[in-house]
């Protein structure tokens, strides 16, 4: 199949770009359907905003979707990959009453544990 260069108007700058016949041809190769729809500066401040963890390439944990910010260690860090401060949730302990705040939206349906009663909980089922 023969390529020729094509003129594409960035959706984000509106900027007009080249799709060369040489980046046609690998696009083809590599199995992509879709034409790029924003120019490279724009596609590259996209990436930085996203930590380079979404998209393509397969590089990121897209797939976990939502504004938290990892779980287990201090300052919820998932290996590099922040996305700023964790979203809380206000909520009331099911075991003490007291108020607390976790970091899912309680769908009312399950018991929600402040720390310390989570942990008592943890070490009695070991």
């Amino acid at each position: 199949m023969s390529y020729e260069d094509k003129s594409i108007t960035c959706v984000d700058c509106g900027a007009e770009f080249t799709f060369t016949a040489e980046e046609q041809q690998r696009f083809a190769e590599r199995g992509y359907t879709n034409e790029p729809k924003r120019c490279k500066t724009c596609r590259d401040a996209r990436k930085a905003q996203q930590g380079d963890s979404g998209g393509r390439g397969g590089r990121g944990f897209s797939s976990r979707g939502g504004s938290g910010g990892g779980g287990g260690g201090a300052g919820g860090s998932r290996g590099g990959y922040s996305s700023g401060p964790r979203q809380m949730f206000p909520a009331t302990c099911a075991t003490c009453g007291q108020p607390t705040e976790v970091p899912f939206k309680p769908s009312g349906n399950r018991p929600v544990y402040c720390r310390d009663c989570f942990q008592s909980q943890r070490a009695g089922g070991r």
